[in-house]
């Protein structure tokens, strides 16, 4: 049975710059992939979609492992010590390559302390896909670990035709470590929910919205590096000062550089996350932030505060690019991102791109 873990401090010795940032290896043809749901399981109604989610991996060529894990007796798909369990023994298990959740939820933070991070840190390195609540998960993994992870489409999102110049997890994950890949935004977006229980083979976004990246600090170009770490600001805000985001220190271990910080709002209205990233800051999540990036977001504005605002309040004073509108958020479509990848972003007025490298 998984216990709680102690976290000890961060181990330069261990995790530190002569080990570097650890790369699974590229997904291939005939690997398997595990699919279990940390957080939120899934419901009769849409069992549908995460079935057609898996054909479109076996179509890929990719074998898949059905954890125990996946139904929706409540708002988590089973006890936190199950999820735990079955999450380690998927991460651990040299047999998978990938391990992709159905999608996000609302307390995969249950599992923080439950989860071996000494036994992650001595397995073969293996892709953890997901954003929202799976953010949680994954940025705490990347942080104490030194192991990269991949903040992007959850499953039931993978069968959704990808608008260039973005790319799929599962093109992500093919890559091996030491590519360069970059990424833009493709000017569209969505703005309606689609129903999976009426359409459960949907493959095709509504992109009506347009829209691309702009500076909320001011209108000169921008050209920075750092290495990528972020996620869900309404997950990421609790854990911000403690044990399991330690992310200074992750940067004097990996980023001399610098970080590129992704944050982005789920649905939260702009008072809330204004405080949450007062809070983020106050905690120093952002202290070695050479510019951040925040995901488009459907979060209400308030009537005297809106989401930009709120993000300008609480980090205008880091005095770092803060660019707005990055498709790393709830508005498909997405731009996935590698937690400790290097990053190189660049804007010249509303034209930018981010360049990763596996490195």
């Amino acid at each position: 049975m998984v216990g709680p873990k102690r976290v000890a401090l961060f181990d330069l010795s261990l995790y530190g710059r002569a080990v570097g940032i650890r790369y699974p290896k590229p997904l291939q043809p005939g690997d398997l992939i595990g699919v279990t749901a940390p957080s939120s399981g899934v419901s009769d109604t849409l069992r549908p979609r995460l079935d057609f989610a898996v054909e479109v991996l076996h179509d890929r060529g990719y074998d898949v492992r059905l954890g125990d894990c996946l139904g929706a007796p409540s708002h988590v798909s089973a006890p936190a010590a199950e999820r735990a369990e079955e999450l380690m023994a998927m991460l651990t298990d040299p047999e998978v390559r990938a391990v992709v959740p159905p999608w996000g939820g609302e307390t995969a933070i249950d599992l923080v302390p439950l989860l071996d991070l000494d036994a992650i840190a001595a397995a073969e390195p293996t892709w953890f896909v997901g954003y929202s609540d799976i953010a949680t998960l994954i940025a705490p993994i990347t942080l104490l670990t030194g192991m990269a992870t991949l903040h992007g489409n959850n499953l039931m999102d993978t069968p959704y035709e990808v608008p260039k110049p973005l790319l799929s997890w599962l093109d992500i994950a093919a890559l091996p470590a030491g590519s360069t890949f970059t990424q833009a935004s493709p000017g569209v977006h969505g703005h309606n929910h689609w129903d999976w229980t009426e359409n459960p083979r949907a493959t095709e976004y509504s992109l009506t919205g347009t829209g691309s990246w702009h500076r909320l600090d001011g209108d000169g170009p921008v050209d920075v590096t750092g290495r990528l770490i972020g996620g869900c600001i309404e997950t990421l805000c609790n854990l911000a000062g403690t044990p399991y985001a330690r992310v200074a220190t992750f940067a004097e271990a990996h980023a001399p550089e610098g970080l590129l910080v992704y944050a982005e709002a789920a649905g939260d209205d702009a008072y809330t996350i204004c405080r949450n990233l007062h809070g983020m800051r106050l905690a120093g999540f952002f202290d070695a932030a050479n510019a951040v990036l925040l995901g488009r977001t459907r979060a209400p504005d308030t009537p005297t505060l809106s989401q930009y605002d709120a993000a300008l309040d609480a980090l205008g004073g880091l005095g770092v690019p803060l660019v707005a509108d990055v498709e790393c958020g709830h508005v498909p479509p997405y731009l996935p991102l590698v937690n400790g990848a290097l990053g190189r972003l660049r804007l010249d007025g509303r034209t930018g791109s981010l360049t990763q490298t596996l490195a």
